[in-house]
C-alpha cells in the first residue's frame, strides 16, 4: 500500500520543473502548428493523420520526463490549461496577439484563378482544392469568386451564383415557376378577349 501511495503521489521532479517542460512544449507546439497548421487542420490526408496521432506521444516525455506519478500528471493538465485559457483571454483583448498567434486568412481562390503559390506554401495538391470546391457545391473553380483558408483550418468560399450550372432539380423548378407564371397570364388575357 505505501509503495502505491509513494508511485501515486512522490514526484521525481520539482513541480516549478515540471511547470517549466509543459509550459516549454505548450510554445514549441504552439509555433509548429501556428508555422504548418493551416494545412494540418484544413484538409488532413492520411501523411497529416499520422503526425498528429503521433504528435502526443513524441512530446509526452518532454513534459513529464520520468515522472509517472498521478499528481505530476494532473500537474502538467493543469498547467496546459491555465496557460491556454490565458492565452486565449489576452488574444481576444489585444487582435495583435491574435493574429500573432492564429494567423490570418490565406485565399487560394480569387475571381476563378487559383492562386498556386499559396497553394503550394500550405502543401495542399489541386486534386485536395478541387474535392474542396466540389463538398462546397461548385463544379469548377471558374464558379469560385473567392476562397480562402481561415487560420483554423476551416475554408470559406463564395460562389460566383452566374458562373454555376443549374441542377435538373432547379432547372425543373425554374420550369414549374415559369409555367405557373404563364398560366396565369393567359387565365388574365382570356376573360379579356370574351369581352372583345
Amino acid at each position: 500500500m505505501h509503495q502505491m501511495l509513494t508511485d501515486l503521489f512522490s514526484m521525481d521532479m520539482s513541480v516549478w520543473e515540471k511547470i517549466a517542460r509543459t509550459i516549454g512544449v505548450y510554445a514549441a507546439l504552439l509555433v509548429l502548428i501556428r508555422i504548418f497548421g493551416k494545412k494540418l487542420m484544413a484538409q488532413m490526408n492520411s501523411l497529416d493523420l499520422v503526425v498528429v496521432l503521433l504528435l502526443s506521444n513524441v512530446v509526452q516525455n518532454a513534459i513529464i520526463g520520468d515522472d509517472n506519478t498521478l499528481v505530476g500528471g494532473i500537474i502538467g493538465a493543469l498547467v496546459l490549461v491555465v496557460v491556454n485559457w490565458l492565452l486565449d483571454l489576452t488574444a481576444s483583448r489585444v487582435p495583435a496577439l491574435e493574429r500573432l498567434l492564429s494567423g490570418t486568412p490565406t485565399a487560394v481562390i480569387t475571381d476563378g484563378r487559383v492562386d498556386a503559390r499559396a497553394l503550394a506554401r500550405l502543401s495542399i495538391t489541386s486534386e485536395e482544392l478541387a474535392g474542396v470546391i466540389q463538398q462546397q457545391g461548385a463544379d469548377d473553380v471558374s464558379e469560385v469568386r473567392r476562397a480562402a483558408i481561415l487560420p483554423g483550418g476551416s475554408i470559406v468560399m463564395e460562389l460566383d451564383e452566374a458562373a454555376q450550372n443549374l441542377s435538373r432539380a432547379e432547372f425543373a423548378d425554374a420550369l414549374a415557376e415559369l409555367r405557373a407564371h404563364l398560366d396565369a397570364r393567359l387565365d388574365a388575357i382570356g376573360p379579356q378577349r370574351e369581352e372583345r
